[in-house]
C-alpha cells in the first residue's frame, strides 16, 4: 500500500502523528543510548577536550547534514517551502535567542531535547525544567512575553527565499552542502575513534542524525501525496512543547499533526533506551540554589528558543541541516552563550570532567 492510499484511508492527521511517533522513538532511543547533548559538547569544546560528548554531537550533526543534502540531490526532498527558508526571518532574534538559549542550557544542564530524554529516565529536575520551558515558550509565542519577542525580532530581519539560504548566498549549492557535511563526518569519526567509543555511541550518534533527516523526508512526502496543505518540517522541541501545554490546558486542542506524535515518541524511545541500558533512576534537586538555577535556565531556554526560531535541535540541527541563515546564527549564539555562562557559573567543571567523565553533572 503506497502513502497516498494510506493517507486516503487513515487521514493526514493520523499519518503525520504516527510518523512523528516513530521518528521520535528513533530520536529518543538514539539520543539516550549515545548521551547526545549539545551542552556537554559545548563544555568539552570550550575546555579544549575533544572527547566523546563533542564527538557524539559532531557525528549526529554531520549525519543530519549529509542525510538531508543527499536526499535533496536525489530529488527525494525539497525544503524550499520550509519556514526556515521560505518565510521572513530575524537575524537579531536568532542571535539574541541563541545566546539566551545557550546560557539557559548550561544552567539546566541540558537542552530542550535532553530534558525530555532525561525526564523519561526518571530525572525530576529535567521534568520540572521541561514544564517551565514549555510555559515560557508559550508565553513568548502568544502570551505576555510575545511583545518583547516581537520587538527584538524586528531589529534585524531578512527576506525569505535565497536571502535566507546559505548555500544560495555562498554559491556552494547542495553539492557543497554535502561536501561540508562529509568533512564534518570525517572529523567526527576521527575524534570518535580517538575517544575509544563503544557500539552504542556509534549507533546512537548516527541514529540521532538520521531521525532529523527522516523528519524532513517524511513530512515532505506526506505534503506531496495529499491535496491537503501539509507543512514541510523537521524535528524541533520548542513549538511542540508549547503545543502540548495548550493541549492539556485549553480547549479546543490544537490540530493533530507531526508534532503531536513527536514528543510522546521521544519520551517512549528514551524510556526504552533506559530500560536497555538499565539507566532508570529517580533524581531530584539537591538544594534550593540548584532548583532556582534550573528554573531560571529553563525560562531563558523557553524564551530564547521562540526568539531564535527553534531549540538546539530545531534551529541547530534541523535548520542547520538545510543551511538556513538564521539557524546557523542561532547555533553560533548557543555555543557562545553556553561557553560564556559555563565560564561564569561552572569554572570548576573542567577539573571534575577530567577526573570523571561520567559524573552526574555530565550525565544530566
Amino acid at each position: 500500500m503506497n502513502l497516498s492510499l494510506i493517507l486516503e484511508s487513515q487521514g493526514e492527521a493520523v499519518v503525520l502523528a504516527s510518523g512523528g511517533w516513530v521518528i521520535g522513538m528513533l530520536f529518543g532511543f538514539s539520543a539516550q543510548r549515545s548521551r547526545f547533548c549539545l551542552r556537554a559538547a559545548v563544555i568539552e569544546f570550550w575546555h579544549r577536550r575533544m572527547g566523546e560528548k563533542l564527538s557524539v554531537w559532531l557525528l549526529a550533526f554531520a549525519t543530519a547534514v549529509v542525510g538531508v543534502q543527499a536526499l535533496i540531490l536525489l530529488q527525494s526532498l525539497d525544503v524550499s517551502t520550509a519556514r526556515q527558508i521560505a518565510s521572513r526571518g530575524s537575524v537579531s532574534g536568532a542571535l539574541v535567542g541563541g545566546l539566551m538559549f545557550g546560557a539557559g542550557m548550561i544552567m539546566t544542564r541540558g537542552c530542550a531535547s535532553r530534558l525530555l530524554v532525561l525526564s523519561a529516565n526518571g530525572n525530576l529536575r529535567a521534568l520540572l525544567s521541561g514544564l517551565v520551558f514549555a510555559v515560557t515558550a508559550q508565553a513568548a509565542l502568544s502570551g505576555a512575553l510575545a511583545p518583547m519577542r516581537n520587538t527584538i525580532s524586528a531589529w534585524w530581519t531578512v527576506d525569505g527565499g535565497s536571502a535566507r539560504d546559505l548555500l544560495a548566498i555562498t554559491g556552494l549549492g547542495h553539492w557543497g552542502g554535502l561536501a561540508f557535511g562529509l568533512l564534518w563526518m570525517a572529523a567526527a569519526v576521527h575524534f570518535s575513534i580517538r575517544s575509544g567509543w563503544g557500539l552504542w555511541k556509534w549507533v546512537g550518534g548516527v541514529g540521532t542524525g538520521l531521525a532529523v533527516a527522516a523528519g524532513w523526508w517524511f513530512t515532505y512526502h506526506v505534503s506531496t501525496s495529499t491535496f491537503e496543505v501539509v507543512q514541510v518540517q523537521g524535528l524541533t522541541f520548542s513549538g511542540p512543547s508549547a503545543e502540548w501545554l495548550m493541549r492539556v490546558l485549553s480547549s479546543p486542542a490544537p490540530k493533530i499533526g507531526f508534532d503531536f506524535g513527536l514528543l510522546p515518541g521521544v519520551f517512549a524511545g528514551s524510556f526504552l533506551g533506559a530500560l536497555v541500558g538499565r539507566d532508570l533512576k529517580l533524581e531530584g534537586f539537591k538544594d534550593g540554589y540548584s532548583m532556582t538555577r534550573y528554573i531560571a535556565g529553563a525560562m531563558l531556554m523557553g524564551f530564547g528558543s521562540m526568539l531564535a526560531g527553534g531549540c538546539a535541535v530545531g534551529a541547530g540541527m534541523t535548520g542547520g541541516s538545510i543551511f538556513a541563515l538564521t539557524a546557523w546564527v542561532a547555533l553560533v549564539g548557543m555555543w557562545v552563550g553556553a561557553g560564556v555562562t559555563d565560564r561564569l557559573l561552572d569554572t570548576g567543571e573542567q577539573t571534575s570532567l577530567a577526573a570523571a567523565p561520567s559524573t552526574p553533572a555530565m550525565a544530566t
